[in-house]
């Protein structure tokens, strides 16, 4: 197999092998930069309706509740794409569940069994693979930008690992070769996912999440800054993307904010 390395990872490669669905998607890489989400956001309005931004490196990358989203610039995907929505922002609630599906969707079509986890995670063998940040501002024309940014781990250096400091995972095979590739896979992936968001909204995608669902019928807590809110099993999601969950006092949703799910066993 050839080095990933010496693969080209450019504008004009990614978009080469966008099929259909990407091709109305303005493909930029940078070699470096903080945030990619704080890139787009700073010049939202002189942005095409669809924008895809790649940062070979990202020196500020966030996650969710202002955590920090470490890379390696030779084993990561850290890309944001800006996506105009005509539906007002109440409706955009299940946005990062239904980028989740198109992520892990994506993941098996290279036969890497992803599954989910609630509400902007994608695992791999319980392991974080990837995770989702995103960030929304009014569009002067009516509508909603989005800007959807993801952090994925291709392969894991041990220097990151270190960094990191708890379980990550990454992807074997293939399709750690060309993330080219990979990234023009899933750029085709979320393009139609977003069209069918716009139409349709989350309920759409509720089945197919709930499909890829890591904990589903297992126990869990939900925790807000260390303190447990709620505990119970979750039951999946609804057609709005809140949380199922079955507890003493019954059948409860969950809304994301900046609340987190853990496992029993984790907690």
């Amino acid at each position: 197999m050839r080095n990933m390395s010496n693969i080209p990872l450019s504008s004009a490669r990614i978009s080469a092998l966008c099929g259909s669905a990407a091709r109305e998607i303005v493909i930029d890489v940078v070699t470096e930069t903080g945030s990619t989400n704080a890139d787009l956001l700073a010049r939202v309005e002189q942005l095409p309706p669809r924008q895809c931004l790649l940062a070979l490196s990202q020196t500020a990358g966030r996650g969710r509740s202002g955590r920090s989203w470490l890379s390696s610039s030779e084993g990561s995907l850290t890309f944001s794409l800006a996506w105009k929505f005509r539906r007002p922002l109440h409706q955009l609630l299940g946005l990062p569940l239904a980028v989740g599906v198109a992520l892990a969707e994506t993941m098996a079509s290279f036969d890497i069994a992803a599954q989910l986890k609630w509400p902007n995670d994608v695992l791999l063998d319980g392991k974080k693979l990837a995770g989702v940040l995103i960030e929304s501002t009014a569009a002067r024309d009516q509508g909603v930008w989005a800007i959807i940014g993801i952090g994925l781990n291709v392969t894991m250096p041990d220097a990151l690992a270190v960094q990191i400091g708890q379980p990550a995972a990454q992807m074997d095979g293939a399709v750690t070769q060309d993330r080219a590739l990979l990234l023009a896979r899933l750029l085709d992936a979320l393009a139609v996912a977003m069209n069918l968001f716009e139409d349709q909204g989350f309920a759409a995608f509720q089945s197919r999440w709930n499909a890829l669902h890591a904990h589903q019928g297992k126990a869990v807590v939900i925790v807000d800054q260390g303190k447990t809110l709620h505990e119970g099993v979750a039951c999946g999601v609804d057609a709005n993307g809140l949380l199922l969950l079955e507890g003493s006092a019954g059948r409860i949703t969950v809304m994301a904010g900046d609340v987190s799910l853990r496992a029993v066993a984790e907690h």
